[in-house]
């Protein structure tokens, strides 16, 4: 049965452009920080204008609250201020760039996009930005008698200045303790886990139906569609192309996944006419061929909008590179195997697969290339059994996940795939240089793995 969970214009994964466009402002370090200093300029041009309209009137038990020095005193404030936060300013983006540099060299250079997305990094730019620009605007307001005009003091806005000084000392404090958190490898590890499952809800919901995957009337007569921008397939803009199939009486199969790499001038979909219509040419076709290249979005780098196998290449990265000669950190990588087996096991229970789109008579229109359950799981399984295979630990866990998935596949709808990782795993044992307790310990639980799949996985608690 085709999916309907988008056929509502109003609820198409047609957001892809919208999502995007969120995953690029989410991820980057400006934007956060240049809306608070545009904010803070302009708060620094009205509150002095503020000050000198209630400057005879604010309340004596607020008066005592605010700033009482003269024209130098707040000079000298404001300048210490301004001074001080562009030096923190440099030294927290100091610190940001080096945490980015470990963890690209020391986990991955894909992780970089994690760690640009720290909402906290962002805070603690905008806020000690934000007070930086706020004091040197207000600065420019205050006058003495000596320049020829009445003395002014921008009395509440000094305060203002002084109170955003206060909090971005305790923000550096604040950010040099997320700092020592943040590149700890089990808070990194946690992070990916977490917007990878939350892709996998939005790709893959458990109330999605099976789909049918069987052949479709004239798809064998289809016309290739021609990518016209090179790029990583970052989204897909359903809406958008379930209305160009629409207006052409089309079927279109996008044959690439996202994270897929898009290339100019090497086709990445198949068109064909719905029924027994004549095939499409001419400004149809070319219509059409536009419409789709528009809907399919492309990017510098891939990301996690619509891309289930970005995060779980992410994690198989870090393991990797725990296993590497240089590293040889076998229990990171034991640890990575764990949120791994996690996320396979909630994965177990939906229906990954190509998604195929309807229109509003119920026709399927769209047909979108998703990774299977087997693709996965050979991501997952393929680096770590060939560069951990020295490590019994290693092969150990990579065995106890396929335990894991044996358990949770409960109906075997996985059982060949995972039976096809087992056998991989016998083999890479029997050839390995074990001790001969480690290998029959390993050979054992491989074999455990062949029986039914109540009976290879962990007995119940």
């Amino acid at each position: 049965m085709a999916e309907r969970q988008l056929t509502n214009s109003g609820k198409r994964a047609g957001s892809g452009r919208a999502a995007r466009l969120m995953d690029t402002f989410r991820t980057q370090l400006w934007p956060v920080p240049a809306l608070a200093v545009a904010v803070s300029v302009a708060l620094g041009f009205m509150l002095p204008a503020l000050d000198a309209a209630v400057d005879d009137e604010v309340p004596d038990s607020v008066a005592i609250l605010l700033f009482s020095g003269g024209p130098e005193a707040a000079r000298s404030v404001l300048q210490a201020i301004s001074g001080s936060l562009i030096t923190v300013t440099s030294l927290t983006f100091s610190l940001t760039v080096v945490t980015l540099q470990l963890a690209s060299s020391q986990f991955s250079p894909r992780l970089l996009r994690t760690f640009t997305a720290d909402r906290f990094v962002h805070a603690t730019l905008a806020l000690f930005l934000a007070a930086f620009a706020f004091a040197l605007t207000v600065l420019r307001s205050v006058r003495s008698e000596s320049s020829g005009q009445t003395s002014f003091v921008p009395e509440i806005s000094v305060t203002i200045a002084y109170v955003l000084a206060i909090a971005s000392v305790m923000g550096l404090v604040l950010f040099l303790a997320h700092l020592t958190r943040e590149i700890r490898v089990e808070t990194m590890m946690r992070r990916v886990s977490a917007e990878t499952q939350a892709t996998i809800d939005r790709v893959f919901p458990e109330d999605r139906p099976d789909v049918a995957t069987g052949e479709f009337p004239g798809q064998d007569a289809g016309t290739r569609i021609v990518r016209s921008k090179s790029g990583f397939l970052t989204s897909i803009d359903a809406g958008a192309l379930v209305q160009a199939a629409v207006d052409s009486g089309a079927v279109i199969r996008v044959d690439r996944e996202p994270g897929s790499s898009l290339v100019h001038g090497v086709p990445f979909a198949t068109a064909w006419p719905v029924g027994i219509q004549s095939p499409i040419t001419g400004e149809a076709w070319d219509k059409l061929e536009a419409a789709a290249n528009a809907a399919v979005l492309t990017g510098t780098e891939r990301t996690n909008v619509q891309d289930v196998g970005f995060g779980f290449r992410q994690l198989v990265d870090v393991a990797a590179r725990a296993l590497s000669p240089g590293i040889n950190d076998p229990t990171t990588a034991v640890h990575v195997l764990g949120h791994l087996s996690a996320l396979l096991c909630q994965l177990a229970h939906r229906r990954p697969g190509p998604i195929q789109l309807t229109d509003d008579e119920g026709v399927v229109r769209v047909i979108l290339a998703m990774p299977s359950f087997g693709d996965l799981l050979e991501l997952v399984m393929a680096q770590p059994r060939l560069y951990g295979k020295a490590d019994p630990a290693v092969a150990e866990r990579l065995l106890e996940l396929l335990q894991d998935l044996s358990w949770c596949d409960s109906d075997g709808r996985y059982r060949k795939e995972i039976l096809d990782q087992v056998n991989r795993m016998r083999e890479a044992v029997s050839a390995g240089t074990y001790p001969p307790a480690d290998r029959q310990r390993l050979l054992a639980l491989a074999r455990r793995l062949d029986g039914k799949p109540q009976e290879a996985g962990p007995p119940p608690r």
